[in-house]
């Protein structure tokens, strides 16, 4: 039994997908989660050391791709204990755990991201994510589970409600208006097509070799800058390539009446630096080739016509 803590999000959705084309049999678990063919469903408060055992019991693999509202106080309260939790229900349950992880934990990094690139947060939401990232290794180095994070950069993809470069750039362009880039949009910024994700954390989680392991999923290669990012969108939407640029005081502004916009603003600088995403040792180990981003945005352009988005 595979089992999906945090159901309600585009990687789960993924993922499931991905899982049950592989034969396997998916429980997806979440505060609130509505029935779907084919799969269990189950509510928890993963928040709570019990609600969680009972999600987790009989699992064989356990994936934790739980968002948590975007507030640093919320954050440094329930994310530690969802971690705790999580590997405590794994322990009871003699089951593995993926981790889906981001990468504020790295801070600002000269040059490609890779696996070995070491945590050095300049946020707090980046010192939150490191303190759970390693409460995992520590579980793993101390032999409580077997267990490994999937770590990712910025999405984008069909279905994609959440991601600033989809409701910024994405949509404005399908829609005939002007994109709108956050940050500077002269230096690389790797994105993950978001069937990639959920395609790769479904091979991470069925190998009996990706265990005690952090691995970085696979993002095409390379890196787009924002201006090139922004013509190809346009070049498949069939549109002019109009966009500006949203800087730092522009989105400092917009923090004023948006709380997502100022949680964000800590953050900003991974849209003023080169943003380099290395997935190397992924498409080695499982001979994946990501997808490309023109071939990302055709598919996007398909989901929008068929009004399958």
């Amino acid at each position: 039994m595979h089992i999906i803590l945090g159901a309600g999000g585009i990687v789960a959705r993924e993922l499931t997908k991905q899982l049950l084309a592989l034969g396997q049999r998916v429980r997806l678990v979440s505060r609130s989660v509505q029935p779907q063919a084919g799969v269990e469903t189950r509510t928890a408060d993963l928040t709570d050391a019990a609600q969680t055992r009972a999600a987790v019991a009989g699992a064989t693999t356990v994936y934790l791709v739980a968002g948590l509202p975007y507030r640093t106080e919320v954050w440094e309260n329930d994310w530690p204990r969802v971690m705790r939790h999580t590997i405590d229900a794994c322990r009871v349950a003699g089951a593995r755990l993926v981790f889906f992880d981001n990468i504020y934990a790295y801070g600002r990094v000269a040059g490609p991201m890779t696996e070995a690139t070491p945590f050095n947060p300049c946020s707090k939401k980046g010192e939150v994510r490191a303190r759970v990232a390693t409460q995992l290794l520590d579980a793993i180095k101390a032999g409580e589970l077997q267990a490994m994070i999937a770590r990712a950069p910025d999405f984008y993809g069909p279905g994609c409600r959440n991601s600033v470069y989809m409701l910024l750039v994405v949509d404005k362009l399908a829609a005939g208006g002007t994109a709108r880039w956050p940050g500077r949009d002269d230096v690389p910024h790797s994105l993950i097509f978001t069937p990639d994700a959920g395609r790769a954390v479904a091979l991470l989680g069925t190998s009996g070799t990706a265990w005690n392991q952090t691995w970085h999923l696979p993002v095409a290669a390379p890196a787009l800058t924002g201006r090139e990012f922004v013509a190809l969108a346009a070049e498949v939407f069939g549109g002019p390539a109009k966009h500006g640029v949203l800087g730092r005081g522009m989105f400092r502004l917009a923090g004023w009446f948006n709380r997502d916009a100022r949680e964000s603003l800590e953050l900003f600088y991974q849209c003023e630096e080169p943003y380099v995403f290395d997935a190397a040792k992924f498409n080695r180990a499982f001979a994946f080739t990501p997808t490309g981003y023109g071939e990302g945005l055709k598919q996007i352009a398909a989901r929008r016509r068929a009004n399958a988005y």
